[in-house]
């Protein structure tokens, strides 16, 4: 998610700064390339050698002692990167930030940089929740530096509650907004997920093999775009980033009520889940047994068309795209269905992609028709908002 991106990560002085080792070494093995400035203080817990010997690259410390054999006069440090990164962030050097004092490398870099800033405090809890450094915390996200809150837990001191660094995985989502184009500000997306479920009696059930793998995805990709998500899931639906708003559901019915009511005159609603055709007609509430005969009758009655209801809709969305899962007469289907469900868009898979890493298929609308290849599902999310998005401009 990270590949040619430049990151200069600047590590404050505090008991967290190992956890600024994994974090280097996630940006790492995401693509990017890692320059680290240390504080004084830091190299008392960690050594720059650790970074260096990690990231390949020499670890700067001393405003007074940057090598010319890199190139890496303090103004270029920070022009050479893309981001800039603090983590660990101390009370210190959080206010020093604010009130823009420049006594060692990184705070000098600090005001010579003009590029996204995001900060990633770790403190002991009533440094956190003083009142200076709340003032100082919301001072920076005035000048749009962006701030990861601390975890809540056990402190290094002992002590109970907010202070410890986030986790590196939750910074690095924080951080990939800011090398994003923010092509979807402004805009507010619902995106419904996974199979559904549907009770036949008290332990058994019929659903399918969807994973919500691509929807959780597509929320993912839009979050980091800058739309505001909610993800309607199914059972079973992967973890999304925490800024997607999140509705976990079971049945079709649940489903259909949750996506009703949150894609009111919302910009784009993105139906992806698998639901489930039918549901039992009498699901009972008891275990079913054995009846020794060798047969057994059900009686099943379709469930309602959560796509078709959300275009119909009164307050209907600006954009609404359907999902297709065929076996046979992809586009075929999918052109019947963007005329009979009123949609803008639908995107013609095969079955074989459900429960699949990698996915591919058709775009198919009133305007054109495009194969979409196959390519990992991560990648196929990115390129179905390219589309959503050259939907709108058409409008």
């Amino acid at each position: 998610m990270l590949k040619g991106k430049r990151i200069l990560l600047g590590v404050g002085g505090g008991i967290a700064v190992y956890r600024a080792v994994e974090l280097m070494r996630l940006f790492i093995k995401q693509g990017a390339e890692v320059q680290v400035v240390m504080t004084k203080s830091a190299t008392e817990f960690v050594t720059p050698l650790t970074f260096e010997a990690l990231s390949g690259n020499k670890v700067h410390t001393d405003l007074f002692d940057l090598t010319e054999q890199h190139g890496m006069g303090h103004i270029q440090l920070v022009r050479w990167a893309d981001a800039v990164v603090l983590a660990p962030v101390t009370s210190n050097l959080l206010a020093k930030i604010t009130h823009g004092i420049a006594d060692d490398l990184l705070t000098t870099l600090m005001l010579a940089n003009e590029k996204p800033v995001l900060l990633a405090p770790a403190m002991n809890v009533s440094m956190w929740l003083a009142d200076a450094t709340q003032r100082n915390v919301n001072m920076l996200k005035e000048r749009a530096c962006a701030v990861v809150e601390p975890a809540t837990g056990e402190l290094a001191c002992g002590e109970q509650g907010s202070g410890r660094l986030a986790e590196p995985a939750r910074i690095v989502q924080n951080l990939l907004p800011l090398l994003t184009k923010q092509v979807l500000k402004g805009q507010h997306w619902v995106i419904n997920a996974g199979p559904t479920v549907e009770a036949w009696d008290a332990v058994r059930t019929m659903s399918n093999r969807a994973s919500g793998g691509l929807g959780a995805m597509l929320a993912d990709a839009a979050a980091i775009q800058g739309a505001s998500v909610c993800l309607v899931a199914g059972k079973g639906t992967p973890k999304t980033r925490q800024d997607v708003e999140r509705v976990d559901v079971e049945s079709a019915a649940e489903m259909m009520h949750a996506c009703v009511d949150a894609a009111q005159g919302v910009d784009v609603f993105v139906g992806t889940a698998a639901v489930s055709d039918f549901r039992f007609a009498k699901p009972l509430q008891h275990k079913l047994k054995r009846q020794g005969n060798g047969n057994i009758q059900v009686e099943l009655i379709e469930n309602p068309d959560i796509v078709a209801a959300v275009a119909t809709m009164k307050q209907r969305p600006l954009q609404v795209i359907a999902f297709a899962a065929e076996s046979e007469n992809h586009v075929g289907y999918a052109q019947d269905k963007l005329q009979r469900k009123g949609v803008d868009a639908i995107v013609a898979n095969d079955v074989s992609n459900m429960g699949n890493n990698l996915a591919s298929g058709w775009w198919v609308s009133k305007q054109n028709q495009e194969v979409i290849k196959r390519m990992p599902k991560a990648k196929f999310a990115k390129c179905l908002i390219q589309f959503i998005h050259g939907l709108q401009d058409e409008r």
